[in-house]
């Protein structure tokens, strides 16, 4: 199974809470953060891109970075993981997605790829007066087809002519091309999502589910198993997942019940009534899962909570599932979180023995620990 980490681009990572560590997004974090990952042989880190944040008492998602100038300055640090950006699909053309997206091919040495969204929460997009109306909710699937047909054709051939209802290229070219295949990534978990990443994506992102439950998301993996039989093309399943381990189960259960007595209940409100703006027939199960009020303390992602052997035993039981390539791992602490995963967790977990725990690191120790 792969691995890969939703390094932290916005403040507080993904805890909705007073309890939880309180930190602003930087550039030295992210990469400390990143070259642990590598050190380990985790399989890629990924970025988000998020414009506006929830507010509250902990300002959560209100510090963000950005997706492709961060992945490019970790392009340059690194040596082995694969990166992947967020376009937010919105307000980036995606000829100039294409070109960042080439010049990061370039600066890694073909170890990038792309996250496509299409956007989910309206004021990200209106502060700018780039919203195009609630009736986006319904059709932006067919956006994002027309978006990724054009990334396609400036990839592949170097030149696009696409026609559509949203996009219409005139001879539009790039030069130079990706040296490596461009992998794309989607989330979508509605029908119209999965019908989009059955036909164009390499990966679909799905959230787990609950607390110590590592195969409740296997629905949406045999869903998505039903979609690309359609499509006749392979695309895999990657589940979000976050992991809050200690010693024993008992430390770790405690940690978790901390993080919740804290919740940010006005930011998690913010997240609610933005979750319920799409009522159209399209609406994300994912954004749906996000806002539930049942544990937004850390956006209701499946949650690992438990002793090292124990969560790599979840771990295991991830893989398991049919359609399943790999998961994304978040953490309460990211620098610890990494660092026990690489440490304490990879070793015990049976579907990742091919990996030698550690690797060699070929940055300086200094580096590693700064």
């Amino acid at each position: 199974m792969n691995v890969g980490i939703f390094i932290p681009i916005g403040n507080n990572g993904w805890l909705l809470s007073e309890n939880a560590p309180q930190y602003k997004p930087s550039f030295e974090l992210n990469k400390q953060i990143t070259l642990k990952a590598e050190h380990y042989g985790v399989d890629f880190a990924l970025s988000m891109i998020k414009l506006r944040g929830f507010g509250g008492k902990t300002e959560f998602w209100d510090h963000n970075l950005e997706s492709f100038t961060l992945m490019a300055g970790l392009a340059a640090v690194t040596s082995r993981i694969k990166l992947f950006a967020t376009a937010a699909s919105l307000v980036m053309p995606p000829a100039i997605v294409a070109r960042m997206s080439s010049t990061i091919d370039s600066i890694s040495n073909g170890r990038f790829g792309l996250n496509l969204v299409t956007g989910w929460q309206r004021p990200e997009y209106s502060q700018m007066g780039m919203w195009p109306g609630d009736q986006f909710f319904g059709t932006r699937y067919q956006y994002l087809s027309e978006y990724i047909q054009v990334l396609r054709d400036l990839w592949g051939k170097g030149s696009s002519d696409f026609k559509g209802d949203h996009f219409k290229m005139d001879d539009c070219r790039l030069s130079p091309q990706p040296q490596a295949d461009m992998k794309v990534i989607c989330a979508g978990q509605s029908d119209a999502g999965m019908e989009f990443s059955a036909k164009y994506a390499d990966y679909n992102f799905c959230f787990g589910k609950g607390v110590n439950t590592p195969k409740a998301f296997a629905p949406a993996a045999e869903k998505l198993i039903e979609a690309t039989a359609k499509t006749g093309r392979k695309v895999t399943t990657y589940v979000l997942m976050m992991v809050i381990a200690a010693e024993t189960d008992e430390a770790a259960r405690a940690k978790w019940e901390h993080y919740k007595a804290g919740a940010d209940h006005e930011a998690i409100a913010w997240l609610g009534q933005q979750g319920a703006a799409d009522t159209k027939s399209g609406a994300d199960t994912n954004v749906r899962q996000m806002a539930d009020p049942t544990s937004a303390v850390n956006i209701n992602m499946g949650t690992l909570v438990g002793s090292y052997e124990n969560v790599a035993r979840m771990l295991d039981e991830v893989a398991e599932v049919p359609g399943t390539e790999g998961v994304l791992l978040t953490f309460d602490d990211f620098v610890q979180g990494v660092e026990a995963f690489g440490e304490r967790i990879q070793p015990l977990m049976k579907s990742r023995a091919h990996v030698p725990s550690p690797v060699p690191s070929q940055v300086e120790p200094e580096r590693l620990a700064a």
